[in-house]
């Protein structure tokens, strides 16, 4: 009789077995077991090794672990793995091809052509997942249509007869048309795959453009590379059958890459069982959180297979006696070894359909598990004044100090200096033997030399020596709380749901040590912690759906009638045969449950929401009115209030459809029952096992009882503090804070009182004084403040630059305009929002042009002007918020400015700002768009604005703002062709949406405040500018050295614009202090033309210049300008007169800017120098878009082909949307081979970017480096300059230089090659010559910790939708 069931959770470290196994009375019980997930000295492999040892205790019959494991009493073994994530971090995956539609083999490389981290001058990513690449000769477009609308323009009833398709029409599986230019040529094809298979290569992904739509040509490459000998094959429709072709291609090669890789992985294991194993059902874990047969489980769904069963389980075992599940709101907190997830559940999986993991984009439902960078594992460091945990990981070995292998210090390492992990009960398992208990001496010690390193620093400024071991220990332990935070208010406050109304249900090896301050720092009054914490992902395995997908791309307009009836008749049809999946496993209909689910956005919007379909309830009763919201009215209804929730409002736009999908789920399993009452009287507390002496905060060191779990019955309650210690975890219940053991015997903490011994009398000195631990969790708050004011006006506005593209900045500032935190962190505009703010500060304090009129609470101000006000080009507007103190509150000396308000009569002083600058779509000008490449005058780019109260006393100026926008309009009789605004309502929502952004800042900061006061607040806004402060300084300095300057010595560095427009800069550096003089005297005149570049933008690439060169990770904020000094010469091109025009200054001189500074500092050849901005349109559509080049090189690295660089990180749209949106047609996007200069070390390529028109229209190209190459350095070569080609399609081709306007007409093309990068040392040089380069590195702040240090630490791959976001905004 087969009744042992096992679910099984291999990790990275340890493997979980929860098994359900028979007992005498016929009925069944648990049996759990950890061990290790490697230990080829003892087995071969750990989920076998677990399943013969529980085998082996119950039945009492042995197993040897040297014959086939016996199954005839297995009823089923359920998997959840890392061994796809592990093959995907360390790219030991199989040997991989790639073939891709010709034009496109570097698709996968240049992908959307941002870098990872902004800051990184060496631009590391990930290696590919492919070795090779076969193009494949066949081109399938999409013909032009004949509705009127954006793509088809204004006359398109007669696009069939004016532009006829040159290839055959043919039908899509959505029901378009497709027009076949060139079909698949075989031989080429089969050339191309014998050299890929004469390499012993077997495994092959193909991503053809449009095959999620027009399969045709994919499926006829697979059954060639399947008859020739290619074992695996992954063709991107069936993959993921969206459209999107980078991501669908990412997709298709990871299972390509994975799959075979994980078949090998199952058929060790199931070698090891005897040929009964085939009558056992073995299911894995997918992402999804449903399960898998072990025949159909394939690589691209595998990647969060291990902590999708986490999820899982915290979602189904959270309850207790009394709780109303259908108000469940629960927070996963699973703290790990080396990172930390966290997740919500509100009573249904919360799914993510596109997400990057490892450099790879991975187009499949995976539930939103965000991991951030904390984990038992994450090493501790003090940096430049700054405690900082991780992100780098000690890893398993040699791990903490504790593990007694000569590993470095690790929150593990803290929890057991403060007394909350207690080593008698921990195996003895540690040392070079693994014989030995935790090593607390060894960990005190290093602490100890931690200590005396901070009590180093804080007297070398002039702080106190107070700092004991405990408190250093606390202090990393508090800042590592504030950054697993951060992910948590993300994923509740930034998506309007309340945090404090969320249980934490805590589990991991580590979670239970952090879970009370965690929560408390929320504000969460409840915490749950399963009695098998320790183990959940295996009982969520264990308690899992089996689950069938299937999915079809679609592209219908959803309404009351027409196209969706065909919808819905397709989703039909895909519920069959999803269905019949699980009736194939053995499931009866009535075990199997459906879900419907069309992906919807609105027309004209990226936005797509996967929407389930309205349950029947509701689809019963009908809405307000009435009328029935069944159907695709009820569809519309879920969308319109999803869509309301996220973003705060809905549009006035027709829904489409975009796929329709359908999941079945099988589940035969009954949920287990962990809401039971406690019955009977639990009698007293047991004896604690011993009482320790553990620290807390506040309160310190103060005599603690550790219980053991098991001794506890339901109903005992115990007060903080206190430890609660089973086998396989500790947790700890702080003080004021109660644990009662529920009826299923799992832990529930309840905030109690307030903590005893908590004292609030804090002197006003030393709450004010700078300290490394408030100065690193006050740093997480002051960017946390930031990134949610950045996700509500992401969520307010309504243009797609704002809400898709997230095209902009939210800052906090000091009084006097300075910069304390930014996000996102979009180069241009570091620099210049400062400027902006501390323009309106000199313009309202006494003296200025608004002093008069003054500010007052209820104001908020507008202003644009690049050269008067502080902007960077008109088309990024800053709104502008001050913040008063409140009565009889100033903040304190330095916390406060001379701009005052009243109030009731009474003077108030601003204590701080908060502003947002958002790119708007248009805001007049010459050309839609407002970037008109031939501008010359400032006021032909749009509307200009120095200093407008868009808020007065708390009324919107709506006429106002409204007659400013338009006010280019009237100069249409002097200026031809010069319009105001043409997106008006856009400009008005999008201004309300900063305006509430801004005030989404302030009520935090106010929370702030009322948290640790006004004084404290505004004392450690400046006390974080002073810690980049002293960064800087010290990379003055280390530079200064390693030069070989005197102790005041200048550097020069000279570039030259296209039009001979000379950049010169001299830096003088004064070693003595650290501070530097950044003198542009020399620099050319300004141009009649529209590259100048007011001061804004010099200062932003001197402040992004500095912080990549200071190569740790500090706070980025005004104090990295503090110790310099800019001098840049009036009416240059760099400081040109208020009328010049300089949209072009933005996109293209901010890049040659950051060129020459760190040319003056051989940090890095010259990068592509440009921007490469390319626009499109008529009266009926415009695209604008950025295009990727060449880096350049450095000491030690090789520049990255085919990315963005410095100045700007923009993603580029997917091919696939490109053509489905716009009348045009890609034929290529690759790199450009040998543009880069040569060196020791190589400068990147640039690319080639080929576009048709299929319709007339005008074109504009506005560049740089077309004639001016990018330099080499210290020997290195220059890279190949850019070329603009015009190919007419009759065979014409013209050079358009640099900057053009032209007029396509239907089948003409623009060809653009873009700059590669220079090259770094000279060409061949020796290992010694490459060595004294290589000290001539810039960087490391003087904290001793190199890039090489960083690289040798583990660093965790993050993932999930709030990572997802933080990577957008960065990359816009």
């Amino acid at each position: 009789m087969r009744e042992f069931h096992f679910s099984i959770d291999r990790g990275g470290t340890f493997t979980d077995v929860f098994a359900e196994v028979p007992e005498g009375n016929g009925g069944s019980k648990f049996k759990i077991l950890k061990l290790l997930s490697v230990d080829p000295a003892n087995y071969p492999d750990a989920p076998r090794e677990g399943i013969r040892r529980v085998l082996e205790e119950v039945t009492g019959v042995p197993h040897p672990r040297n014959t086939p494991l016996d199954t005839s009493r297995i009823a089923s073994i359920r998997m959840g793995t890392t061994v796809a994530t592990n093959a995907l971090l360390e790219r030991k995956g199989e040997r991989a091809a790639l073939a891709v539609t010709a034009g496109f083999p570097d698709l996968l490389h240049i992908a959307n052509q941002s870098r990872p981290n902004i800051f990184d001058l060496e631009i590391r990513t990930p290696e590919k997942l492919y070795e090779d690449v076969v193009e494949v000769d066949e081109q399938v477009v999409l013909p032009l249509g004949d509705s009127p609308g954006q793509r088809n323009g204004a006359q398109a009833a007669r696009n069939s007869t004016r532009y006829p398709p040159v290839g055959q029409l043919e039908a899509a599986v959505t029901g378009e048309v497709v027009e076949v230019r060139r079909r698949l040529d075989t031989e080429k094809l089969r050339a191309g795959l014998k050299a890929v298979l004469s390499k012993g290569i077997r495994s092959l992904a193909v991503v053809l453009k449009h095959a999620a739509i027009y399969p045709a040509h994919e499926q006829q490459v697979g059954a060639i590379a399947r008859e020739m000998g290619f074992t695996q094959v992954s063709l991107s429709h069936e993959v993921m059958p969206m459209v999107k072709m980078v991501p669908r291609g990412f997709t298709a090669a990871a299972d390509a890459y994975l799959t075979p890789h994980i078949r090998r992985y199952i058929a060790d294991f199931t070698a090891g069982f005897d040929e009964g194993l085939k009558d056992v059902q073995v299911l894995f874990m997918q992402s999804d959180g449903g399960l898998s047969p072990v025949n159909q489980f394939s690589g691209h769904k595998a990647i969060l297979s291990g902590p999708a069963g986490g999820y899982v389980g915290y979602a189904l075992t959270t309850r207790w006696g009394g709780m109303d599940l259908g108000k469940q709101q629960v927070i996963g907190f699973d703290m790990g070894g080396t990172s930390t997830d966290v997740s919500r559940y509100a009573g249904s999986y919360e799914h993510v359909f596109e997400t990057t993991t490892a450099g790879v984009t991975i187009q499949a439902p995976q539930l939103d598990i965000n991991t951030v960078a904390a984990g038992g594992g994450s090493r501790l460091l003090f940096r430049n004044g700054l405690f900082a945990v991780g992100p780098e990981s000690v890893g398993a070995h040699p791990g903490p100090v504790c593990y007694k292998k000569g590993g470095q210090l690790a929150i593990t390492d803290a929890n057991l200096q403060l007394g909350r992990i207690l080593p008698q009960f921990f195996p003895k398992i540690f040392g070079p033997q693994e014989n030995e208990p935790l090593d607390e001496e060894g960990t005190a010690a290093a602490f100890r030399q931690i200590a005396g390193e901070v009590n180093a620093f804080e007297e070398s400024t002039g702080a106190p020596n107070r700092s004991s071991v405990d408190d250093v220990a606390m202090g990393f332990i508090a800042v590592a709380n504030e950054a697993m935070c951060r992910p948590i208010r993300a994923l509740t406050q930034m998506r309007g749901y309340d945090t404090a109304a969320h249980t934490l249900a805590c589990f991991g090896g580590a979670g239970g040590q952090h879970a009370c301050a965690i929560a408390r720092a929320l504000d969460m009054s409840t915490i749950f912690v399963h009695r098998y914490a320790g183990i959940l992902s295996a009982v969520g395995i264990h308690l899992a759906d089996v689950v069938a997908e299937v999915q079809e791309p679609a592209a219908s307009r959803l309404s009351p009638a027409g196209p969706e009836d065909e919808i819905l008749k397709r989703q039909a049809r895909l519920e069959v045969q999803a269905v019949q999946k699980l009736l194939d496993q053995g499931f009866t209909r009535d075990q199997i449950t459906t879900e419907r689910y069309l992906n919807l956005r609105y027309h004209g919007t990226d936005v797509a929401v996967m929407t389930a379909e309205p349950p029947a309830a509701a689809a019963a009763g009908g809405d307000e009115n009435g009328s029935s919201v069944g159907g695709p009215a009820g569809y519309a209804t879920a969308f319109a209030s999803a869509y309301r929730r996220e973003f705060g409002f809905v549009l006035d736009r027709d829904i489409w459809v975009d796929d329709v999908r359908v999941r079945a789920v099988g589940r035969a399993r009954p949920m287990p029952d962990d809401a039971a009452v406690a019955s009977d009287e639990p009698g007293p507390l047991p004896p604690p096992a011993t009482i320790t002496s553990a620290y807390f905060e506040p309160g310190g060191r103060q005599p603690t009882p550790a219980y053991q779990l098991e001794l506890l019955r339901p109903g005992h309650a115990v007060l903080g503090p206190a430890l609660l210690i089973d086998a396989i975890s500790t947790i700890v219940v702080e003080p004021g804070w109660r644990a009662i053991i529920t009826g299923g015997h799992n832990v529930r903490m309840e905030a109690a009182m307030a903590a005893a011994g908590a004292s609030t009398s804090v002197s006003v000195a030393s709450a004010v004084e700078c300290d490394p631990v408030r100065l690193a969790i006050f740093s997480h708050r002051f960017m946390g403040i930031a990134e949610q004011m950045g996700r509500t006006l992401q969520r307010t506005s309504v243009s797609v630059n704002i809400k898709e593209r997230l095209d902009f900045s939210c800052a906090l500032f000091g009084p006097d305009g300075s910069l304390v935190a930014n996000a996102p962190h979009l180069p241009v505009h570091l620099g210049a929002m400062s400027e902006a703010v501390r323009f309106q500060v000199r313009y309202y304090s006494p003296g200025g042009p608004g002093a008069v009129e003054g500010l007052e609470e209820g104001d908020v101000l507008l202003s644009n002007h690049p050269q008067l006000a502080g902007g960077s080009h008109l088309p990024d507007i800053t709104v502008i918020t001050p913040v008063f103190s409140a009565d009889g509150d100033d903040g304190g000396d330095g916390g406060s400015n001379n701009i005052g308000g009243t109030s009731g009569g009474e003077r108030r002083r601003i204590v701080f700002f908060v502003a947002s600058r958002g790119h708007h779509a248009d805001i007049g000008g010459i050309s839609p768009g407002s970037m008109p490449p031939t501008s010359k005058l400032l006021v032909e780019e749009g509307a200009a604005v120095v200093s407008f109260k868009i808020v007065r006393k708390g009324v919107f100026q709506e006429e106002g703002i409204t007659e400013l926008l338009l006010a280019p309009g009237k100069l249409a009789d002097r200026i031809p062709g010069i319009s105001g605004t043409r997106n008006l309502s856009d400009n008005l929502s999008d201004l309300k949406a900063q305006v509430a952004a801004n005030t989404r800042g302030i009520q935090l900061v106010g929370d702030l405040i009322t948290e640790y006061g006004l004084g404290v607040v505004s004392a450690f806004m400046d006390h974080i500018q002073r810690n980049a402060e002293l960064s800087v300084r010290a990379m003055l300095k280390d530079f200064s050295v390693r030069q070989g300057l005197p102790e005041v010595g200048t550097v020069y560095a000279r570039d030259i614009m296209d039009d001979g427009s000379p950049i010169v800069l001299a830096v003088t550096i004064d070693r003595r202090e650290g501070s530097a003089v950044f003198d542009f005297e020399g620099t050319g005149p300004e141009v009649f033309a529209n590259h100048n570049a007011p001061p804004a933008v010099t200062y932003s690439a001197i402040i992004y210049s500095l912080r990549c060169m200071v190569e740790s990770d500090i706070p980025l904020n005004q104090g990295c300008l503090a110790p310099i000094t800019v001098r840049i010469p009036s009416g240059s091109i760099l400081n040109p007169s208020d009328t010049a025009a300089v949209v072009g200054g933005n996109v293209l001189t901010s890049q040659r800017v950051t060129d020459v500074v760190l040319k003056a500092f051989e940090a890095a050849a010259a990068s592509q120098g440009c921007m490469n901005n390319f626009t499109f349109g008529d009266e009926q559509m415009g695209y604008y878009e950025t295009i990727a080049g060449g880096a350049g090189a450095g000491p030690g690295w090789h520049g990255r082909s085919g990315v963005h660089t410095h100045m700007t990180n923009t993603r580029i749209t997917d091919p696939e949307i490109l053509e489905r949106r716009y009348p045009v047609v890609l034929h290529a996007f690759k790199l450009r081979p040998g543009s880069g200069g040569e060196g020791c070390w190589r400068g990147g390529d640039g690319v080639i970017r080929e576009v048709e028109a299929l319709r007339p229209m005008s074109a504009g190209i506005l560049s740089e480096r077309r004639a001016s190459r990018p330099f080499g350095l210290l020997g290195g070569k220059d890279a190949e300059p850019g070329v603009n080609l015009l190919l007419r399609r009759n065979s014409r081709t013209v050079n358009l230089g640099a900057k053009a306007t032209v007029q396509l007409e239907a089948g003409d093309r623009l060809r653009i090659l873009t700059p590669g990068g220079g090259g770094y040392g000279p060409p061949g040089a020796d290992d010694a010559t490459a060595g004294v380069l290589k000290r001539r590195r810039v960087g490391g702040g003087g904290d001793g910790l190199s890039r090489g240090d960083e690289e040798e630490g583990r660093r965790v791959a993050l993932k999930g939708s709030v990572e997802e976001y933080r990577s957008r905004q960065e990359t816009v």
